[in-house]
């Protein structure tokens, strides 16, 4: 089969259906004709500012990279998506850099980098300015206009002039299936990381490279003209922030068919009147999100409104389950939705999905996709479905190379198994007799209470049930009988009320008593990471006064 590279997959989109709209934002509409000039005049610039690849990947290790480096700092909008396409056909890396970084942790993140350049929102001008005195490599500055006030750091260039200062003309690079493609981890749980894939591997594993639930793959150019959607109107709406790899994959994934990507108005925070009214304008078809966290105030608020979501159809989430209370709600304001989960991690791509609809609601349960497996406990083999143990969620196949300038976790999370190499990020699983995979949750944030292991995510879907929890994520702290102790820090909806009592006799109807909380810690809201996913650090120093 053709090996792919993601600038080449969209200049080759383009041709088929250069007028239809690609991006809408707010009154800000960009057809594939127009998003593939500016993307091109960002390569037309980074290149003369002298970025580019300096090594081929042939020469080079697993955790080394060839290419320099761009941060994209920025909210949802075109220029994100321009600059990761701009910086592809420049055979320059873009990666996401995540703008509630504070200034310790951005110039942990442009070091570990070595990031050349930055694209940024004028609004994170001031964060950058304490920090680039640290960074002499960051040389090449683009600054995106917003309305802050914030003018030019110096040495920044305006990004508008930026790519009207050169042509619309691709510059004078080879562009090849080896080129990056470089995720950071959210740093929830532990230090960031950057992952490091190789284009074709993660448009085959995420973006577009193959169909979700049948799984079947895009052989050749040729091919990915053939199944470009032949008629306009499916628009999907993209939520979460594309600094989220789970954003950055809807997105690709969907234009590679030739969709619309739609981001609401306000993509500064999830405004749930701004999602609706926008889903009413746009005529969107389907939605994605990040888990209840982002789910939940927009079913709050289709239950409290009126709104025209006839032409909705699907809703997906990626990166974070949905419980089952959610998708009911969901069901019963809008019929005829299918709602799926897609499980995976940055590590691994898109590896598994459930789907639910009216009559049919399940969570925590997956068909897993090509490549998927479950490896045993001590990493030796691939456990067959139905032998009841607990191992860890595996996949073979298009899997990252592994992770920046980190040789030694590159080797324990890539690990080779009877000649196979895996990619093993850390969540644990079980392999039911019927096929499916039950996903238990991350390895990382696992309590180890009186010798038995208590997955957080499973206490928090047991938790999450009851009606008045609006938001839960759950800890362990130390404890002199058991070792450790399971605290949950619980946000109630609002005008709710809820006993500690009242959350264990729910969670008690859905887990071993072993494994409910010791604690409760009641808050107003819940810390999460911009893309809905659950800080554990956060919760861990919770957890400790609670």
């Amino acid at each position: 089969m053709t090996e792919f590279n993601l600038a080449t997959v969209h200049e080759t989109v383009s041709t088929v259906v250069p007028e239809r709209e690609a991006i809408v934002h707010g009154d800000r509409r960009l057809t594939f004709a127009q998003l593939t000039e500016r993307s091109r005049r960002l390569a037309a610039y980074l290149s003369r500012r002298g970025l580019g690849l300096h090594t081929e990947r042939g020469s080079l290790r697993p955790w080394e990279s060839g290419q320099d480096h761009i941060g994209l700092y920025l909210f949802n909008g075109s220029e994100f998506i321009e600059g990761m396409l701009g910086a592809y056909k420049a055979r320059v890396v873009p990666f996401n850099v995540n703008y509630r970084y504070v200034e310790e942790e951005l110039r942990y993140l442009l070091a570990d980098s070595r990031a050349r350049g930055l694209v940024y929102h004028a609004t994170f001008a001031p964060v950058l300015d304490a920090v680039r005195a640290d960074l002499p490599h960051l040389d090449v500055l683009l600054q995106v206009a917003d309305g802050s006030g914030n003018g030019l750091l110096p040495g920044a260039v305006d990004y508008e002039e930026a790519l009207a200062s050169v042509p619309a003309e691709m510059p004078s690079v080879e562009l090849s299936p080896d080129d990056l493609y470089i995720l950071y981890t959210g740093g929830t749980t532990g230090m960031p990381k950057g992952v490091l894939w190789r284009q074709h591997d993660i448009f085959r594993a995420a973006m577009g490279g193959r169909t979700f639930a049948t799984w079947e793959q895009v052989t050749d150019y040729e091919d990915l003209r053939s199944k470009i959607l032949p008629n306009d109107g499916v628009r999907i709406l993209d939520i979460p922030p594309l600094m989220h790899g789970a954003a950055q994959w809807a997105a690709f994934y969907y234009m590679t068919i030739g969709a619309t990507v739609v981001f609401p108005s306000n993509t500064t925070t999830v405004d749930p009147v701004d999602v609706w009214h926008t889903v009413e304008r746009e005529r969107v078809v389907g939605l994605t999100v990040v888990g209840d966290a982002m789910a939940r105030p927009l079913v709050e608020e289709l239950e409290r409104g009126s709104y025209d979501v006839s032409s909705v159809v699907a809703f997906g989430s990626g990166g974070a389950i949905l419980s089952e209370g959610i998708k009911q709600r969901l069901v019963e304001k809008i019929p005829n939705l299918l709602i799926s989960d897609v499980a995976g991690a940055s590590e691994t791509g898109a590896q598994m999905g459930t789907a639910s609809s009216a009559g049919s609601v399940s969570t925590g349960r997956f068909s897993p996709g090509p490549g998927t497996v479950v490896l045993d406990a001590e990493l030796t083999r691939v456990l067959e479905p139905g032998e009841d143990h607990q191992g860890w969620l595996a996949q073979f196949g298009a899997v990252p190379l592994g992770y920046l300038g980190d040789e030694e976790k590159t080797a324990r999370t890539f690990p080779t198994v009877a000649g196979v190499r895996y990619s093993v990020p850390g969540d644990r699983a079980r392999w039911l007799a019927n096929g499916e995979i039950e996903l238990l949750g991350r390895d990382s944030v696992t309590i180890n209470s009186g010798g038995e292991k208590i997955f957080a995510e499973e206490v928090e879907q047991a938790i999450i049930r009851h009606p008045a929890v609006a938001d839960v994520v759950v800890a362990g702290r130390p404890s002199a009988r058991w070792g450790e102790e399971v605290v949950a820090l619980v946000q109630l909806a609002d005008g709710s009320t809820a006993t500690p009592e009242d959350l264990l006799a729910e969670a008690g109807r859905h887990l071993a008593r072993y494994k409910l909380p010791k604690a409760f810690g009641f808050f107003e809201t819940i810390v999460r990471s911009p893309s809905g996913k659950a800080d554990y650090r956060w919760a861990r120093e919770q957890a400790l006064k609670v």
